[in-house]
């Protein structure tokens, strides 16, 4: 059944490269709501090395992980196979939000396709690796990314992404801080 790893194995990161949609969870540190977001695009994610993993934020409706991952830190990524052989990998660990006002920002970007609307980018140090079966996930054929978010995101000017990020993505649902004022401003280059 499941099993704990030291690092991220070869077989770990092969079967993360192959799974075209990941799951994040997070919540506020008492009370409030708990969030778990689909994420896909397989190239906004990145193994770092044994032991750190990141990913592309891209522009969305809400800012619950960014508001949880300031508050506390506490993040889940669970990547599932719905084709081959039923595996769940779940990566537990500590997040922290690096944005264009990072140093380190325009280098995480580097590790990532090109997409549009790059919020942050979350890194995740993991502190527990594990596996377990997956015996009830069901069998699912993927056809094709959805091209949406990255359409949507061209679609807009620096004004008008400026203008979304601070009415959408300033507070949690709960109340939490999110992006502040000078976060809100669109990264001028793709990722």
């Amino acid at each position: 059944m499941g099993k704990i790893y030291e690092k991220l194995t070869g077989r770990l990161r092969e079967f993360i490269s192959a799974q075209p949609v990941y799951f994040v969870a997070t919540a506020p540190e008492s009370g409030g709501h708990v969030n778990v977001s689909p994420k896909g695009y397989a190239d906004t994610f990145a193994i770092l090395d044994d032991h750190t993993v990141a990913y592309l934020d891209l522009d969305g409706s809400g800012v619950e992980t960014i508001a949880h991952l300031r508050e506390n830190g506490r993040i889940t990524v669970m990547f599932c196979a719905f084709h081959g052989p039923p595996t769940i990998v779940r990566l537990y660990g500590t997040g922290r939000v690096v944005t264009q006002n990072d140093p380190d920002f325009a280098e995480l970007l580097t590790r990532f396709g090109p997409h549009p609307g790059v919020r942050s980018i979350i890194v995740v140090d993991c502190d527990r690796i594990s596996d377990s079966c997956g015996y009830a996930v069901p069998f699912m054929a993927f056809e094709e990314d959805r091209g949406l978010l990255d359409q949507w995101a061209e679609r807009k000017d620096v004004r008008q992404k400026r203008a979304y990020r601070a009415k959408n993505n300033r507070e949690s649902i709960d109340g939490l801080p999110g992006l502040s004022a000078s976060e809100t401003d669109p990264v001028t280059t793709h990722s």
